[in-house]
């Protein structure tokens, strides 16, 4: 009798047991998919502050490919780029830039060129140890200074007036932070060089092949 109730209590936890795995399985399985969807469109909100959706009229996401690292990008890894199509023709590519030598570190931004070459936006990707009240005007939300690229190319300004004022450069500095918006200026000045040089495989969505002069011009 007392054997058959151990049995019969063992059945029953086991059931428990199996039951409760397959609930935590589901659960998991459900909030992964959501949490999936959430980062989607978390990162489909940012491309588009970078690339109006006027230019994009695909799924940039779906349309995305690598880059190789580069020193014009300040990459050290491939990075993942996305091509924007209008009416099914290449209208612009974003890319991943990275700034190295802010004043707290590294500075990652998103880049959005249109196909003429022209910046159609820039924004910092979070995080950055840049100093809050000072270098940390770069973000959109404590100013609007990263907009200070939008319409502008390699030929507006020229390549020698890409720099802070007090460099010689059209861009303006923080008071008391120099080394940060001179940090992002430089940045986005070798991305639109890249892009320069890779602009046919770039507007075709294909990974740009083998060196190029670009380690040459690098910080000229």
């Amino acid at each position: 009798m007392i054997g058959q109730s151990v049995s019969r209590n063992s059945i029953v936890l086991g059931l428990f047991a199996i039951l409760t795995t397959g609930l935590v399985v589901a659960t998991a399985n459900l909030t992964k998919g959501r949490i999936a969807e959430e980062k989607q469109r978390a990162l489909t909100q940012s491309l588009l502050e970078v690339m109006p959706a006027k230019l994009a009229g695909n799924d940039l996401i779906e349309d995305s490919f690598l880059l190789p690292a580069s020193p014009l990008l300040g990459t050290t890894g491939p990075q993942q780029a996305y091509l924007a199509r209008r009416d099914g023709d290449p209208s612009g590519v974003i890319m991943q830039v990275v700034a190295p030598e802010g004043y707290g570190g590294s500075i990652n931004l998103l880049l959005g060129i249109a196909a003429d070459g022209t910046v159609t936006g820039v924004r910092v990707i979070p995080p950055h140890f840049e100093t809050p009240g000072l270098g940390d005007a770069i973000e959109i939300q404590k100013s609007p200074w990263i907009t200070s690229f939008n319409g502008k190319s390699l030929g507006n300004p020229p390549p020698e007036q890409w720099r802070v004022k007090k460099d010689g450069g059209v861009f303006d500095a923080f008071t008391g932070a120099t080394i940060t918006p001179r940090a992002v200026v430089a940045a986005v000045r070798d991305a639109l060089r890249y892009f320069e040089q890779h602009r046919t495989a770039l507007l075709r969505g294909n990974t740009p092949a083998g060196p190029s002069a670009e380690v040459q011009q690098h910080g000229s």
